[in-house]
């Protein structure tokens, strides 16, 4: 074992996606159940053009308990580790996020057929840390790994941190000092060298559960805050209020150079991204630097549709902004070399709530319905959500699914169905977007039935997982 074990690499061709089927889609209380229950799972996909199994799931991890929602995931050991010889990322980590268990996976033994290492049970963190539901797993330069929540055990908004022994996967405690939880919680990102963390706030658990509610956003139970953190001593030092305009900030993503003191994070309802940066007097601030409007319509839920930014990633190189409008059904790509400005370079449409044909009608004259998204024979269902570049920057693997409780509210053929992952094929060189109509994982054929994927994992690391420290 040598100091680039932990260094990112993509000779393994393969791709690492949670899924949950879709008779789980009535996970929560309020939602009746219309099928027999299954387990989440992990697949494993081959994305190798000269396998003969390409494109296809080549094996699939179930979770041993059911109700999980598999969401994100995260690296026992990452870039951060660099040069600690004992490190080896050989360790998914998987939160779920109704369920409140930790799920450690062995990736080392059988990279191609992941096997159950782990699992950490909801009363571990509801009993250490009073802490629930979690999100963001993220490996430290310590060898510890923390995992960002988004409530209490009761279901009410908590940001707060679980540490896990690098090793033994026991829950050590709470991360925050004492008492300075955050009010709510989602994602995370560090930056040692400037001393800081940041974190963003989606929605209180209990708010979640039941669908989406305008009411529940006046109410107070969905975020618009980014909270700044001292690395060192671990208290909450600063709260930006990003305001309407930054209605419920999700994904945050620093600049992989770690000399940076800026990055960029997502707003789903507000459909905008801002950019926080240091300021000279050594605090912390936001700008909103992109803007996608609500579009007029009619037939949906609600007179103004949002765009609904659900996922941003940055190129390993720091030049391009990715992210997927859930709702619009677009995913754009900024070139970001003048930071505050960011320009459009590249833009492809996969779906989403506004297609020709569709109930909705879009009453704005600059936008019209895009014709539905359909590879090798199959209507994409639902609109693109999460996002995984490849390290080179040039393929950009994109699944449907949101989140099972919004899945069902606002795609229910997706629930039918089943979700996609399909591969953008990205011009590097000047910008541009192209979808790759050759490539198709149809999760809606899986033997056991239609499956909702969500998160995609390199098993060498990738940009959305890896911090350099």
């Amino acid at each position: 074992m040598n100091a680039g074990a932990c260094l990112l690499s993509e000779n393994l061709l393969h791709l690492l996606v949670t899924c949950l089927p879709c008779s789980n889609k009535n996970i929560l209380k309020n939602l009746d159940y219309s099928d027999i229950l299954k387990p989440d799972y992990l697949a494993t996909v081959d994305v190798d053009p000269k396998s003969p199994n390409y494109c296809k799931v080549i094996h699939r991890l179930p979770m041993p308990n059911l109700r999980d929602e598999l969401h994100h995931s995260g690296w026992n050991a990452c870039s951060s580790c660099f040069g600690d010889a004992s490190k080896k990322r050989n360790r998914l980590i998987l939160p779920c996020l109704v369920s409140s268990r930790v799920y450690v996976v062995d990736v080392g033994t059988d990279p191609r057929a992941p096997r159950m290492h782990k699992i950490i049970e909801p009363t571990d963190l509801y009993w250490k840390c009073d802490l629930a539901h979690p999100h963001t797993s993220h490996c430290l330069g310590s060898g510890q790994i923390m995992i960002s929540t988004l409530g209490d055990p009761s279901g009410n908004g908590k940001g707060g941190f679980v540490l896990l022994d690098g090793e033994t996967f026991e829950v050590i405690g709470n991360w925050e000092a004492p008492g300075d939880s955050a009010p709510m919680g989602y994602d995370f990102w560090y930056q040692p060298r400037h001393n800081v963390m940041i974190s963003t706030e989606w929605g209180a658990p209990k708010a979640l559960g039941n669908g989406f509610n305008p009411a529940d956003v006046k109410a107070g139970l969905y975020g618009k805050r980014l909270h700044v953190w001292d690395w060192t001593t671990h208290k909450r030092v600063q709260t930006i209020d990003l305001g309407e305009e930054g209605a419920i900030p999700l994904e945050i993503r620093f600049l992989h150079d770690p000399l940076a003191a800026e990055g960029y994070v997502g707003c789903a309802l507000s459909g905008s991204i801002f950019r926080f940066y240091k300021t000279p007097q050594d605090n912390w601030s936001a700008e909103k630097v992109i803007s996608v409007p609500s579009k007029k319509v009619e037939g949906w839920a609600l007179p103004d549709m949002p765009s609904l930014i659900t996922d941003i990633l940055i190129s390993l190189d720091d030049r391009f902004l990715y992210f997927s409008n859930w709702l619009h059904g677009d995913i754009r790509q900024y070139d970001i070399t003048d930071r505050r400005n960011p320009q459009m370079v590249g833009q492809v449409f996969l779906g989403g709530s506004i297609v020709n044909g569709g109930p909705v009608k879009v009453l704005d004259k600059e936008f019209t319905c895009q014709p539905p998204c359909v590879i090798k024979g199959k209507k994409v269902q639902g609109g693109p959500q999460m996002l995984q570049l490849s390290l080179d920057g040039k393929r950009l693997y994109v699944t449907t699914s949101l989140y099972s409780a919004w899945d069902k509210q606002f795609y229910p053929d997706l629930i039918k169905e089943g979700s996609v992952m399909m591969q953008i094929d990205v011009d590097t060189a000047k910008g541009g977007l192209k979808l790759n109509e050759n490539f198709l994982v149809d999760f809606g054929a899986e033997p056991e039935g239609p499956a909702l994927a969500h998160e995609v994992r390199y098993p060498g690391g990738d940009c959305t997982s890896d911090i350099w420290v």
